[in-house]
Formats: C-alpha cells, structure tokens, sequence
C-alpha cells in the first residue's frame, strides 16, 4: 500500500507564500511596469529582403509608367494624357536570359532596363519599391526569387544598435523575406522610423541590396486593441475551464482549479515583471499553454478526489481523503512536469529570440502548475469543506455501493 502523506500541512505556509509572491507582482507592475513588447506597441512593420538586383528599371518622359512583377509575368503600362495607351506583357518564361528580356522592354519609349548580368535567369518575382511601382529617373530595381544576401541573424545584428527592433524570418525559399518591427519612441512619426531602419540596413548590405517588400505603421489605438483581446481571450479562457469544471465536478473543485489557474497567470506575470522579460505574443502563449496544462494537471487530482469520495470509508475528516488523494497522484504529476521540462528545457539551451523567452516562461509556468495544482487548488477545497462529515459523504456512498452489488449478487 502507497504511504499517504500528510500534503495539508503544507497548505497554509503555500498560501503565504504565494500571496506574498503575488503581492511583489503588483508592487513591481506599479513600480517597474510590463515591458511590453512591440505587438502591444504602435510602431513600424516593414518587409525586406536582402538580394543583389538582377536589372533595373527607370524611365524618361512625360507619360506615367508602372511595371507589375509576378514570378513568371512582367507587365509595363503606360498611361497619362497625351501618352499611347498600352500594356506590355512578359512572359519570362519565354525568355532564357535578363539579357534577352532586357532588350525586348527596351523597346518601349522612354523605358530603360539594366541587366546586372545579362546571362543570369529571368526568374525575378520581385521589386525594392513596397510605396510604388511607377517608374522615374531614378532606377527601381528587380530581384531574382529565391536568393538572399543574408539571414535572419545577419538582418538582426544589423539593426542591434537600434532599440526596440524585432526580427522575424518569413516564409522559406522564393518566398523568404524578413519582417521588421519597431516601436514607437517618444514623438518619432513613421517616415523617422522607416528612415533609421532602412538607413542602417543600406549601409551594411548597400542600398541597391535591400528590397523593401512592403510598410505598414500600427497606430497607439490598433495596439490598444490587440491588447485588449489579448487579455480578453485570457479571461474568456479561464470562464470556459471554469464552467468545464463545474460541470464535470462540484462548484468548489470549479473554483479550486480557477483559482489554481489565476495563481500560475500572477505567478508568470510576477517572473515577467521583475525580470522585465518582453511581453510579447509568444511570450502570452507560453502564459495559455500554462493554464490548459495546469487544468489538466489540477483536474486528474480532482477526478481521484472524488473517486475517494465514493470509495474510501474509516475516515473522519475530508483532510485524509485529500492527503490520500495528492498522495495517489504525486508521481504522476512530478513525472508529467520533469519530462515537458526536459523538453522546454532543450528550447531554453539551444534556441535564441523569443523561442527562448517562450520557454522559459513555460519553465516558471510549469513549476508553478504542479505546486498550484498540489497545494493552492486543494487548500481552497479543503477550506470549503472544513465542516464536511463522512455520513453525508463517504458513508452515504458507500452504502449505496453495498447495496446495488448485493442486488447484483441476488
């Protein structure tokens, strides 16, 4: 038979602890404030790659120009009053070299291309312009799909001496890029953002290098709002796993598991506050995959704290059914929590960025889980049935387990 350990002693000093813990949260979040990251700030999102330019483009005259690049098309149209109408279509898939298409797009007025290497592939699927497409005296270029200059780390370690710069790889292949994001500081609008980022990538890969894909500006009153849905998801989650354990358990096991839930939330949120961790979406990831692993750990000693219910009899309090109850199922929460900590600690060692504060976040989460789901979940049930007496309970049950396997044995 399993020793059965006397878990309730531990209740009280685990509430005191953890309410200290949390008190030092709030004192830091008036005192240090979240430290937000740039998806909760307004601020630039700006898509670049990094690539030599296979041709360029310019155009001299009066008539307006625009050149529309896909992966196996070019279109050139020109319009404006007193200009010839017209829309050119290239198929590059009919043309073996630059060299080859660059003569043909020569041959509209006013319009001239530049092959960089007239024997490179006609392959190009995009342009360094994301605020026009309209052809000037000034050269725009085209870039060939699927080649870069440099990579993620090399664009981040470029920007390293901007502050508040994130750098995210998108996609693979043709289609790699980087996304740049950058808060707002102080009274900087969003060409000064756009002007320093830009500049500082010009000058370490050279301007006729770095294609900008496309520009956006979030505004103060977009990112309120991302962070309010934010906390919104936040609460609407812990309502949902509210009424799932009301249902599935009595109101008290419901409210235990919430309150287990919202410890292991102000727990994290004390880690990331005093440590001023990065808030930013993986960072509130890590926080919800918590709270879904923390139900789940709290729920399976909910399950055998009703099973005891029913099954244990000689027991003259509710204390010994819970220390029995934590005692059964001690091994399987440890041993849960130890092997998806070797797994997020593997993340935390071998990853950077915000993989890195993800995992460690969910190493503070998952610590605080086991514990809440131990002491702070059962201390709150045990307060709620500080008065309960067996005949109401075990007793009644087992009696009616006696008598419905009499009536199957008759």
């Amino acid at each position: 038979m399993k020793k059965t350990l006397n878990f309730s002693k531990g209740f009280v000093p685990s509430v005191i602890i953890s309410c200290v813990l949390i008190v030092f949260g709030l004192v830091g979040f008036f005192t240090k404030g979240i430290n937000f990251g740039i998806d909760f700030k307004p601020g630039l999102v700006e898509e670049v790659r990094v690539a030599s330019p296979a041709a360029s483009l310019s155009y001299n005259g009066p008539a307006k120009v625009a050149v529309n690049l896909a992966k196996s098309e070019m279109e050139v149209v020109v319009s404006g009053t007193g200009a010839e109408n017209a829309t050119y279509t290239y198929n590059l898939n009919e043309y073996s070299t630059m060299g080859e298409l660059t003569q043909e797009v020569n041959k509209v007025e006013g319009v001239k291309m530049t092959a960089m290497d007239s024997s490179a592939n006609t392959y190009a699927s995009y342009l360094n312009s994301a605020s026009t497409n309209v052809l000037s005296s000034s050269p725009i270029y085209i870039y060939p799909a699927g080649v870069t200059n440099a990579s993620a780390d090399d664009v981040r370690n470029a920007l390293s001496a901007v502050s508040g710069i994130s750098v995210k790889q998108l996609g693979s292949g043709d289609d790699l890029s980087f996304q740049i994001r950058m808060g707002i500081d102080g009274d900087s609008t969003q060409s000064e953002l756009q002007k320093v980022v830009e500049e500082t990538l010009y000058n370490k890969f050279g301007k006729d290098n770095v294609a900008v894909i496309k520009t956006d500006f979030i505004g103060s009153s977009f990112s309120k709002s991302i962070a309010g849905k934010a906390i919104l998801m936040l609460v609407l989650t812990v309502i949902l796993i509210w009424a799932y354990a009301a249902i599935r358990f009595h109101w008290d096991f419901a409210l235990g598991s919430v309150i287990a839930l919202l410890h292991d939330t102000l727990i994290m949120m004390t880690f990331i506050i005093w440590t001023q961790m990065e808030f930013s979406t993986t960072v509130l990831a890590a926080v919800l995959t918590i709270i879904g692993y923390s139900i789940n750990a709290t729920v399976v000693i909910l399950d055998r704290i009703r099973y005891n219910l029913k099954m244990m009899d000689n027991v003259t309090s509710f204390k010994d059914i819970l220390n029995q109850s934590l005692s059964d199922t001690l091994v399987r929460s440890v041993l849960t929590t130890v092997t998806t900590l070797i797994a997020v600690l593997a993340l935390f060692i071998f990853t950077t960025g915000s993989i890195k504060d993800f995992s460690l976040a969910m190493i503070v989460g998952l610590i605080s889980g086991m514990y809440s789901s131990i002491f702070i979940s059962s201390s709150f049930i045990m307060a709620c049935r500080k008065n309960w007496k067996p005949e109401f309970g075990v007793h009644h049950s087992l009696e009616k387990a006696q008598k419905a396997a009499k009536a199957d044995a008759e």
